[in-house]
């Protein structure tokens, strides 16, 4: 079997930003790490893999509406040193599917041997940090 765990690029990297909430979001998806890294140990024995998935800025609700464009604009107007959430790649968002095919390669006959493994689909969003 196979348990893939979704968290985000700040599951991997220490971003943030000193404003209610940035802080502790960067600290739950470096606990979906540990997790996931627990489930692992735990369930190979059952020959159950456990992978996580860290996605930078995805096409969704959650990153395409007005209050969080606010909150990034505000953070730049204050300058308060808000994090820089460009990818190295020239693409501002990845699409859902993108993530849908990483998760589908963990739950596949193709990753049947891939366990514990933090994977960024990011568009070298990591690499930049």
């Amino acid at each position: 079997g196979s348990i893939v765990l979704t968290s985000s690029v700040a599951g991997l990297v220490g971003i943030g930003a000193p404003v209610a909430g940035s802080l502790g979001y960067t600290v739950a998806k470096h606990g979906v790490v540990g997790l996931m890294r627990a489930y692992a140990n735990f369930l190979a024995a059952f020959n159950i893999r456990v992978n996580s998935i860290h996605p930078a800025a995805v096409n969704t609700p959650m990153i395409d509406n007005e209050a969080t464009r606010a909150w990034l604009d505000g953070l730049a107007q204050q300058n308060l040193g808000g994090p820089d959430m460009s990818n190295a790649l020239p693409v501002q968002a990845l699409e859902p599917e993108d993530i849908a095919i990483a998760a589908f390669y963990f739950v596949s006959d193709a990753g049947r041997y891939v366990t514990v493994v933090t994977l960024p689909v990011d568009a070298g969003y990591v690499n930049k940090r």
